[in-house]
């Protein structure tokens, strides 16, 4: 696409890729479902590391998915905390709020890395998780994560 620049044209710059993480947070924040999915490449592909089976391709998913949500929970809020742009990548960190219909607290954190291309994201790798609010120290996390069950193995 060119844009008229005197008697020339000139290519019309590419959004930098910081404007689709600020176009779906307000999205987002609007309840704008056309202007969320327009943020998304037809041939987008998610991949969701730590659940892998949740992965998909396509624009119709992303649609169905947001659909959901934004029923789901009326007063969703979504905050862009950090993000760090690497050429035609978009990484960001999120905190997501709200309450769904049946008074459940909704509170999901987490990062989102992008691809992006001509405004849109074409791929994405998804770490949002909900928020554990119990209270929980480190050392008996590690023990229980990663340490085997000292009363039931053998010497």
């Amino acid at each position: 696409m060119a844009r008229p620049n005197g008697n020339a044209t000139s290519p019309v710059p590419a959004d930098p890729p910081i404007t689709i993480l600020k176009r779906l947070e307000t999205a987002i924040n609007a309840h704008d479902l056309e202007g969320l999915v327009d943020c998304f490449a037809d041939d987008y592909w998610n991949e969701t590391p730590l659940h892998p089976s949740r992965g998909f391709v396509g624009r119709d998913q992303v649609r169905r998915n947001w659909s959901q949500i934004l029923v789901g929970v009326p007063d969703l809020r979504a905050a862009l905390v950090r993000s760090v742009i690497v050429d035609d990548e978009a990484w960001a960190e999120w905190d997501w709020r709200g309450t769904r219909r049946d008074g459940a607290v909704v509170h999901l954190r987490g990062t989102t890395i992008q691809g992006i291309r001509d405004g849109q994201a074409t791929w994405a790798r998804f770490y949002m998780e909900p928020v554990d609010e119990a209270v929980e120290v480190v050392d008996s996390v590690i023990q229980r994560t990663m340490m085997a069950d000292r009363a039931n193995s053998r010497p």
